[in-house]
């Protein structure tokens, strides 16, 4: 990490499979550095608290708040948000599911609920309803009752077990 101005830090992230340089002040969040640095607008802003999970994206594969981490916390680390999930022209199984089943209402907490799903189907590929909801409930959703969510998430589970047997 180096000074660029005075009350500047630049910073390297691997974003996305892409080396990013950033410049940044020391006490912007992941959060603000993804979205008002490096223009990643699909992180939402939610509460700013850690307590409603739109914020969500994969740290070394693993979810986290980014309003909660500063953005020179991770210098150095891959992280993954909601737009380097899409596969090529094709939807990830999560989002097709979560369009196909209702999973996504007014979207808010969409890219929040697809990161922490995301991560846990990479980790358990088979999960239970117990663990999705586990998973899930830092996430807060408004529009769906949750029950749309879990049965999208059972079913990209099915469709990515699938694609791995063939």
């Amino acid at each position: 990490m180096s000074t660029t101005t005075p009350g500047k830090l630049l910073a390297s992230f691997q974003v996305n499979g892409e080396e990013r340089e950033v410049a940044f002040a020391p006490h912007e969040t992941l959060l603000e550095v993804l979205r008002e640095r490096i223009g990643l607008t699909g992180t939402k802003h939610g509460c700013e608290l850690g307590e409603c999970g739109a914020c969500a994206v994969l740290v070394d594969g693993e979810p986290v708040l980014s309003c909660l981490l500063l953005g020179l916390e991770c210098e150095g680390r891959q992280i993954e948000t909601i737009e380097g999930v899409q596969r090529g022209s094709e939807l990830h199984p999560l989002q097709a599911s979560l369009a196909d089943l209702g999973g996504s209402q007014c979207g808010y907490c969409t890219p929040g609920v697809i990161m922490t799903a995301k991560a846990l189907l990479e980790r358990c590929p088979s999960p239970t309803r117990p663990q999705i909801e586990e998973a899930l409930s830092g996430i807060l959703c408004r529009c769906t009752g949750y029950l749309q969510i879990f049965e999208s998430v059972e079913e990209a589970a099915a469709t990515l077990r699938a694609e791995a047997s063939s």
